[in-house]
């Protein structure tokens, strides 16, 4: 299996982009269709689960808008299919700690799309 195939990674690296794009810009028709469209995708967010497309689909159309700055953010492929996509973030509206960001992302017939993801929060001094 290739590890890190430059044009694999390049897409997985512009998916992950929009997405961050989208996040930011609250536009949640592009976020959705970021999501894989199955009960079986999973999202763990800071305060919250959803468990299937339609939980998150439900759970961003009620979120506002909010600005972030990334870090330390690392992106690997597996093969030409799968890659996850991990990050660090800092809100101000989380003043002293630190977001943790994972995601899984899936080719599919209808291009990149997240497949799991998790989210948290913890004291910025244990980033190290």
């Amino acid at each position: 299996m290739v590890v890190n195939d430059p044009e694999t990674l390049a897409q997985a690296i512009a998916a992950f982009e929009a997405y961050e794009t989208a996040l930011l810009a609250n536009d949640n028709a592009t976020l959705e269709a970021m999501f894989m469209p199955s009960p079986l995708t999973i999202r763990y967010g800071v305060a919250e689960v959803q468990h299937g497309y339609e939980e998150i689909r439900a759970f961003r159309k009620v979120q506002a808008p909010f600005e972030r700055q990334l870090a330390r953010t690392v992106i690997t492929t597996y093969g030409t299919d799968f890659a996850v996509a991990s990050t660090l973030f800092f809100r101000n509206d989380f003043p002293g700690e630190v977001g943790r960001q994972m995601q899984t992302w899936v080719r599919s017939d209808d291009g990149w799309k997240v497949a799991a993801a998790h989210v948290s929060m913890m004291p910025e001094t244990r980033t190290s």
